[in-house]
């Protein structure tokens, strides 16, 4: 009998000795006795194919604890095919990769009411420790994945390594970046949004969607899901490396703003909340996040705060569940004034007091705001009009007018801002006055490119250097695929821009196209 069997035969025993002590209480109705028993429970099930076909991954890392995912889904495109019983699901944690000795474990309960997903939040780990696990169901083992806990708030951290990733729209690319990224030595992936896309099939796609049109349902988003999440490389890094997640747009409906979609006139308020409700529960279902994170209808907390030592710490903001209707539109503007509302704002008030309270309590050396949108401004016009994107923060002036005013008053150590959204790789100043370009730098903004949105890139474009001119505290751009990785010391920060020349077909090489650092104490980039 193996470790997993022993410890299922644990389990199951425990269980019917619950099942025992509720039944003979007596004092229990019939609705209390119905609703604490467990359901159908299928402790040996067997599989039309292997279940664990969506592979594993890890998350939210605290210094004594991170959780680890995985979905039973033999038929993952035909809602992921297991029937609506409950199975019992073993993992393990072991301190080697050939998993010999094993050093945690336990069962949970995978559910139809949650896709048969699993979440166990493995606690009692030791800080800044690497760490494996696997999983269990039946007679399949899966595949094992190698995971890392924090280090303990204000220990002494030399060194850190993370990539941030977005934007991997199945359609329009491999994910040929990924691959590379697996075979980094990091200790974190940061994913800033739109981690599936919500359009229809496309017959002229690389590799087309799933479905007939744009999911609006739990299965619809679970099929979804499904198909992003069986691409191998994806797979690769999520088992290589502890991942920390947050949405965009594309997880619901293109460029929603709260209750609003981006097509009112298609989807009424309650439709689209009856959606979003979907999204967000198969969000929750497909990533490794922890409990306070479940949706409650079409509400879900995400935005939360990770530490590591004393060196860094994540604010990982959540901007679209909470913002104002876009101004003006969700394209482009010139001389919105309805942007400058004083009371629109990109975080939702609550989101922003938790915000300023963190940054300043901090004692982390570096600062990081992990989100979604362009923050610093960008003027798309190159003659005398300023023309400005609605969807990124320069369409919520206000809500960045606060943030800067508190980061020049309370001076939280070194505020890096990381992005997505856009598709292309970024490198920018934080200026108190974007149309003074001699006002102080406030911080810097790294915004990284997209896996495969917007299939094959370029280094440059058209506009590339009358976008570079008209904005002097913008330093870099390029338009190609990848991924930035990140290395930081108590003296500076380093980006790393890694791309490859094309998506549309695999096996693309990769280079690193540009460096940047942020010496500590001196706001800006500095190209190396």
């Amino acid at each position: 009998m193996t470790y997993f069997d022993l410890d299922l035969e644990r389990w199951l025993s425990s269980r019917v000795r619950r099942r025992q002590v509720l039944v003979g209480a007596g004092a229990l109705t019939g609705l209390a006795i119905a609703t604490q028993l467990p359901k159908r429970v299928v402790a040996q099930p067997k599989f039309s194919a292997f279940p664990f076909s969506l592979g594993v991954a890890s998350g939210e890392p605290l210094p004594n604890s991170v959780v680890l995912w995985t979905r039973l889904a033999p038929d993952p495109l035909n809602g992921g095919g297991m029937p609506s019983v409950n199975v019992p699901v073993q993992w393990q944690i072991a301190d080697g990769e050939n998993m010999r000795r094993i050093i945690s474990s336990g069962t949970t309960m995978a559910t139809p009411e949650f896709g048969h997903s699993v979440h166990v939040e493995a606690q009692g780990l030791q800080p800044a420790r690497w760490y494996w696990y696997q999983f269990k169901v039946g007679n399949e083992v899966s595949p094992i994945g190698r995971t890392r806990t924090a280090p303990t708030p204000g220990d002494q951290i030399n060194q850190f390594r993370f990539a941030f990733a977005s934007c991997q729209n199945w359609q329009q690319g491999y994910y040929t970046a990924y691959k590379y990224m697996a075979q980094e030595e990091l200790d974190l992936v940061v994913h800033l949004g739109d981690y599936i896309y919500e359009g229809p099939p496309s017959p002229t796609a690389v590799r087309p969607h799933e479905g007939t049109e744009e999911p609006v349902t739990l299965e619809g988003y679970r099929n979804r899901y499904a198909q992003y999440k069986s691409d191998p490389n994806l797979q690769a890094a999520h088992a290589a490396f502890p991942w920390v997640t947050t949405w965009d747009d594309h997880e619901v409906d293109n460029n929603y703003a709260d209750e609003i979609p981006q097509d009112p006139e298609l989807q009424s308020r309650e439709e689209f909340l009856l959606r979003r409700a979907a999204a967000y529960q198969v969000y929750y279902e497909h990533l490794p996040l922890r409990r306070f994170s479940i949706p409650k209808g079409p509400d879900m907390q995400l935005y939360r705060r990770l530490t590591f030592g004393n060196l860094v710490e994540f604010n990982v903001l959540d901007t679209r569940q909470y913002r104002s209707d876009q101004a003006c539109g969700d394209g482009q503007d010139v001389g919105c004034t309805e942007a400058l509302d004083p009371s629109r704002t990109i975080t939702g008030a609550e989101q922003e007091r938790w915000l300023f309270e963190g940054l300043d309590r901090s004692q982390a050396r570096w600062n990081v705001l992990a989100q979604q949108v362009f923050m610093a401004q960008r003027d798309f016009d190159p003659e005398a009009e300023v023309r400005l994107s609605m969807d990124a923060w320069d369409g919520y002036a206000a809500s960045r007018d606060r943030l800067f005013d508190f980061i020049q008053k309370r001076q939280p150590a070194n505020p890096i801002v990381l992005t997505g959204d856009v598709h292309s790789n970024w490198v920018a100043d934080l200026k108190a006055d974007f149309s003074n370009p001699n006002s102080a730098t406030l911080g810097t903004e790294f915004v990284g490119t997209s896996i495969s949105s917007g299939g094959n890139g370029t280094d440059t474009n058209a506009n590339t250097a009358n976008i570079l001119a008209e904005n002097p505290h913008i330093k870099f751009f390029n338009g190609q695929r990848g991924y930035v990785r990140c290395e930081l010391t108590p003296a500076r920060w380093q980006s790393d821009y890694k791309v490859v020349p094309f998506v549309t077909t695999p096996d693309a090489p990769i280079s690193t196209r540009a460096s940047f650092v942020v010496e500590n104490g001196r706001p800006g980039a500095q190209r190396v």
